[in-house]
């Protein structure tokens, strides 16, 4: 399965740089040659992006291999492909890396269940009142004991054809 995404290194200082590329080209098995600009925000500090492609997890993999630097701040994407969710990572000195699943538009998406962990561990009632809309947990409730009713129903399928 093979996806893609882009690289964001936002500062790295100049001494890394070369070593930023042979990371990035051992992760990907092809010489990678970033053209790096000053950080404005960050005096002494280059910045560089670059897009990817390979299999899917290479975002992961890409993240992890630049971790070595602690001293870097970027930012790994990967697209969603067939069967997988999209990734963003980023890295940021002091607090370390962050890892987010992606929807289709790039928005980070909370599970279900890592959501109800949330709500149970320091959700106050309206926090959990709200998200608990949101997720229709109150239509789940309702609805599973005819969910098990339906065990061995004959099932119709719907076509629609479009155009």
């Amino acid at each position: 399965m093979s996806t893609r995404g882009v690289v964001f290194v936002h500062s790295s200082p100049t001494a890394v740089c070369p070593h930023v590329e042979w990371a990035l080209s051992g992760v990907l098995g092809t010489r990678v040659s970033l053209e790096w600009s000053a950080q404005p925000v960050a005096s002494g500090q280059m910045r560089a992006e670059c897009t990817w492609s390979g299999p899917a997890g290479s975002g992961g993999a890409l993240a992890g291999a630049l971790r070595a630097w602690s001293m870097l701040r970027f930012e790994v994407t990967e697209e969603p492909s067939a069967g997988v969710d999209g990734e963003r990572f980023m890295h940021v000195p002091g607090l370390g890396m962050w890892r987010g699943r992606t929807s289709a538009n790039g928005d980070v998406v909370l599970p279900e269940d890592q959501l109800r962990t949330v709500m149970a561990e320091h959700g106050g009632a309206g926090l959990s009142r709200r998200l608990d809309q949101l997720l229709g947990t109150a239509w789940d409730d309702e609805l599973e004991s005819f969910r098990f009713a339906g065990d061995g129903a004959a099932v119709t399928l719907l076509t629609h054809r479009v155009g």
